[in-house]
């Protein structure tokens, strides 16, 4: 190992997450992601967020629809509040650390680690024997992207908490190896009413821009009668709404409806069935139509805007890009100072 690599287990605290462009942005992803992000930001923490194209390119991409998500994505992000002179906001392709430092966790990850992870399963199908090598590896590519900033705090739906801990396992591994405390034990941020935001059709399932039915799903760029038209017709159950949490158990609808009115109105879950108990779903749709419409029309009619402004976008990622390389590079560099390669 080279003089003067810093290995110091006092680790600057950092957010760092992403979102793949791979097609339009849902409530889910506003609610789960996006407005947690912003509230991050607003707790003064340095955050960085990610537009992760690689990540995407993992299962075949139309170029231009790609190159017209990842603008789309990076306008729903500033819509949404986040602030590019607050917080660094780039697209993964444009810092090659990730890439390189994804190699590096190539070859600490184990094979046996890779195969328990359910995503892959789950993309892959009966069909794995065909998917791409980059989607059997992609969680070492999300450790890359997170371990190459040495972010402390990663926000996280359910379904990536399992990536999470492999990451934490390759940081381990990392420094058990080298005998060094190098890279942080990341820890997730799983919080808030409507982390995980369900089908209109489907409350089993989760919202998805994938699934074939618009009206499964509310998209930031609907406008505000698109919206209410969406909730009002969301599937619901005919009792009246309940006046305590539990009695929104084996009622998969009636809870994500609730679910996504605390997320949008700031509430807990008990608050909103204390004001809505006893209302039938007639009353209480139109309430949750009027206060998505508040909530989302401003954000999507400022992303039509970005929209039409591709440079002014571009321009931002570039200078994102480069404040992202800004800390990547030395933890990179530092890195293979660590494992003895030249540079």
């Amino acid at each position: 190992m080279s003089e003067g690599v810093q290995t110091s287990p006092a680790f600057t605290p950092r957010v760092f997450s992403g979102i793949q462009p791979s097609g339009g942005l849902t409530l889910g992803n506003y609610l789960g992601a996006l407005k947690r992000f912003v509230d991050s930001q607003d707790r003064g923490i340095q955050s960085i967020y990610c537009m992760v194209d690689l990540h995407a390119i993992t299962v075949w991409q139309d170029p231009e629809k790609l190159s017209r998500a990842t603008r789309e994505l990076c306008a729903g992000f500033i819509a949404s509040g986040i602030d590019p002179a607050r917080s660094i906001l780039f697209n993964q392709s444009q810092v090659p650390e990730h890439a390189q430092m994804a190699w590096v966790f190539n070859c600490v990850a184990r094979m046996g680690w890779m195969k328990r992870m359910t995503q892959f399963k789950d993309k892959a199908g009966k069909n794995a024997e065909n998917a791409s090598l980059g989607l059997f590896a992609y969680p070492a590519l999300m450790a890359a992207d997170i371990l190459c900033y040495h972010a402390t705090h990663v926000p996280v739906g359910e379904d990536q908490k399992q990536h999470l801990e492999l990451t934490r396992d390759i940081a381990t591994k990392f420094n058990h190896d080298y005998g060094v405390e190098f890279f942080p034990l990341t820890e997730p941020v799983i919080e808030g009413a409507a982390t995980r935001v369900m089908s209109l059709r489907d409350g089993s399932k989760k919202m998805s821009k994938s699934d074939p039915s618009d009206m499964s799903r509310i998209n930031m760029t609907d406008d505000a009668d698109t919206i209410a038209s969406k909730i009002r017709k969301a599937r619901t159950d005919p009792d009246a709404l309940p006046s305590e949490a539990k009695g929104l158990e084996d009622r998969p609808e009636a809870r994500n409806l609730v679910n996504i009115y605390a997320a949008l109105a700031d509430m807990t879950v008990a608050q909103v069935l204390a004001d809505v108990g006893g209302k039938q779903f007639s009353e209480f749709k139109p309430m949750l139509a009027d206060l998505a419409v508040e909530k989302l029309s401003p954000i999507s009619g400022e992303m039509a805007r970005l929209m039409e402004q591709p440079d002014e976008i571009d321009a931002i990622l570039r200078r994102g890009s480069d404040q992202a390389r800004a800390i990547a590079t030395p933890i990179l560099e530092q890195t293979y100072d660590i494992m003895g390669i030249v540079r």
